[in-house]
C-alpha cells in the first residue's frame, strides 16, 4: 500500500501539471517520465527509511524533499516554508502579532530584553530593559535558538504567559505575569523637521504590509496640516513587501492611470501596471501631487521598495538620494500546501516605467551620498563577558565599531587579540569606566547606548543631511 507522503507528492506534482495543461497538451511520454520521476522518489524514501542508519521521520522526508525541489530552481526567492516559518513569514507583513510586545536580542546564548513595546503585555508586566529571560512556562531557555524561543512567547491570544527573568540592575530572578495580546505592528513613523525657516515632511516606511497604505494616509494628513513645503521618503533597509501597498503610495503622488511598472510572465508578455482611482482606496490631499520629494534608499532597499524607487525616478517626481539600491526584480507567489507549509515561487519578473529590468543591478541614486559607516554596522551585545583568545561574532562586533570610532585595532575577524584589549581599556579610560581592559557588561553596555545615542542623532545621518541641502537649494 503506498504511503500517504506518496500521494501527497503526486497531487502537488499533478497539481502543478494541470496548471501547465491550459498551455500545452500532455504526450504519452512526458507522463511515463512524471511517473517513473515519482517512483524514484518513492524507491528512494522507502531506502531511507530501511536502510539509514540516521533516525528519520516522514515529516522530515517530505519537507526535505520540497526543499530540494525549490532548491533545485537555484532561485534564492524561490523557497519552501514549514508550516512554523510560514507562520512567522506572514506575521512579518502583518500589521498585527499575538505576543507579549518586546524587543529580544541573543548574546552568547543569553536572551536580553532591549526595550518592551510601549503599552504592551511586556511593559504592563513589568519588563525592563536589560532583563534576561531565564525561564518561559518553566521551561528554561539554556540551549534554545531564538526562534525557539520566540515560539514559547507566542501563542493564543488572550492565552497567559509566566516568564522568569535575572534582573542584573538589582542582582535578582523576577517572575512575571502577562497575558498575550494582538501587538499592532507599525510600518510607517512620520516627523517634521525645520531647517532654514522651513517644515520639512520626513516619513519612513520599514516594510511595506497589510496596512502601510492606512499609515501613509493617515501620516502624509498629519504632515500637511503642519504645512511642509516637501517630502523626504525614507526606504532604507525596506525589504520590499506587498505591490498593492506600494501602488497606494504611488499614487498619492503621481496623477492617475498614470503606468508606474510593468509586470512580465514566463513567456514575455507584458502587463502595464497603472494607479487608478477606483483602486485608491483612500482620497490622498492633492498637495502630495506637486510637493517636492526627495528619497532616500540604501543597498537594503529592494523589491517593493524599488518599485517606488523606480517610479518616482523614471517618472521625474522625486530625486533619489543613497546609494545603489539592491537589485531586486522578481515577483512572488505564495501556495499553501497541505502539510501546512508554504511554497513560495518566482513566477513574475517586473520592469521600471522605461521597461528596465533592474534585476542584479539595481538603482542608481540621482545623488550617490554614502552614509557613515558606523550606521551600517551591527550593534554591540548589551552584555556578556569576553577574554583574550576568545572567538565570537560579538567580538566582531565590537572590534568594527572601536575601529570606526579610530582606536587601534589590527583585526576585526572576532578573535579576541592584545589589539583589542589595548582599544578596550583606551575607550574605558575615555568613558571612565572601570573595567580595565575586559570586555564586560560595563564596557558593552557603554559602547552599546553610545552606538544608539549615535543613530538618533539626525545630525549623524549624512544622506539625511544631504536631502535636506538639497530640498533648501531647490526651494530657493
Amino acid at each position: 500500500m503506498r504511503k500517504w507522503w506518496l500521494y501527497f507528492l503526486m497531487i502537488f506534482v499533478l497539481g502543478v501539471g494541470s496548471f501547465a495543461f491550459v498551455k500545452y497538451q500532455k504526450t504519452d511520454k512526458i507522463v511515463k517520465e512524471e511517473q517513473g520521476v515519482l517512483q524514484s522518489v518513492g524507491e528512494a524514501y522507502e531506502l531511507i527509511r530501511k536502510e539509514s542508519v540516521h533516525e528519520t521521520t516522514e515529516k522530515q522526508l517530505i519537507e526535505g524533499a520540497i526543499n530540494g525541489m525549490a532548491g533545485a530552481l537555484k532561485d534564492p526567492y524561490s523557497t519552501y516554508y514549514t508550516e512554523e516559518e510560514a507562520k512567522m513569514h506572514r506575521e512579518q507583513l502583518s500589521d498585527e502579532r499575538v505576543g507579549i510586545g518586546a524587543e529580544i536580542t541573543e548574546s552568547q546564548g543569553r536572551f536580553i530584553i532591549v526595550s518592551p513595546v510601549k503599552d504592551s503585555p511586556a511593559e504592563k508586566a513589568g519588563l525592563k530593559p536589560y532583563d534576561e529571560i531565564v525561564q518561559v512556562n518553566g521551561e528554561r531557555t539554556d540551549g534554545k535558538t531564538l526562534t525557539e524561543l520566540l515560539a514559547l512567547i507566542r501563542g493564543e491570544e488572550g492565552t497567559s504567559l509566566k516568564m522568569t527573568v535575572y534582573r542584573p540592575s538589582e542582582d535578582r530572578h523576577v517572575e512575571l505575569n502577562m497575558t498575550r495580546a494582538a501587538i499592532t505592528q507599525t510600518t510607517v513613523n512620520s516627523k517634521v523637521l525645520v531647517s532654514e525657516g522651513k517644515n520639512i515632511g520626513y516619513i519612513s516606511i520599514k516594510v511595506f504590509g497589510e496596512k502601510t497604505a492606512e499609515e501613509w494616509y493617515k501620516n502624509t494628513n498629519e504632515l500637511l496640516k503642519q504645512k511642509i513645503t516637501a517630502l523626504i521618503v525614507d526606504v532604507r533597509s525596506n525589504p520590499g513587501g506587498y505591490l498593492k501597498s506600494v501602488e497606494q503610495v504611488i499614487g498619492s503622488l503621481v496623477q492617475p492611470n498614470t503606468t508606474y511598472a510593468y509586470m512580465e510572465n514566463a513567456t514575455g508578455n507584458q502587463e502595464p501596471l497603472q494607479v487608478t482611482n477606483n483602486r485608491m482606496g483612500f482620497k490622498y490631499d492633492e498637495q502630495l501631487k506637486t510637493l517636492p520629494v526627495v528619497l532616500l534608499q540604501d543597498e537594503g532597499s529592494a523589491s517593493a521598495s524599488e518599485v517606488l524607487s523606480a517610479a518616482l525616478k523614471d517618472l521625474r517626481r522625486a530625486s533619489i538620494i543613497g546609494v545603489k539600491s539592491f537589485g531586486k526584480g522578481t515577483v512572488q507567489e505564495t501556495w499553501p500546501l497541505s502539510n501546512g507549509g508554504e511554497l513560495k515561487l518566482s513566477t513574475h519578473k517586473w520592469l521600471t516605467p522605461k521597461r528596465e529590468w533592474i534585476h542584479g543591478k539595481g538603482i542608481k541614486a540621482t545623488l550617490e551620498v554614502e552614509q557613515n559607516p558606523l550606521f551600517h554596522m551591527k550593534l554591540p551585545p548589551i552584555t556578556g563577558n569576553f577574554k583574550e583568545g576568545d572567538f565570537s561574532d560579538n567580538i566582531q562586533s565590537v572590534q568594527e565599531v572601536l575601529k570606526a570610532q579610530g582606536y587601534s585595532v589590527s583585526r576585526v575577524d572576532g578573535y579576541f587579540d592584545r589589539t583589542t584589549a589595548k582599544a578596550i581599556e583606551e575607550y574605558s579610560k575615555k568613558h571612565q569606566l572601570t573595567n580595565g581592559n575586559k570586555m564586560d557588561d560595563t564596557f558593552l553596555f557603554a559602547l552599546h547606548e553610545e552606538m544608539v545615542k549615535y543613530r538618533n542623532n539626525l545630525d549623524n545621518d549624512l544622506q539625511l543631511q544631504m536631502a535636506i541641502g538639497f530640498i533648501n537649494h531647490q526651494l530657493k
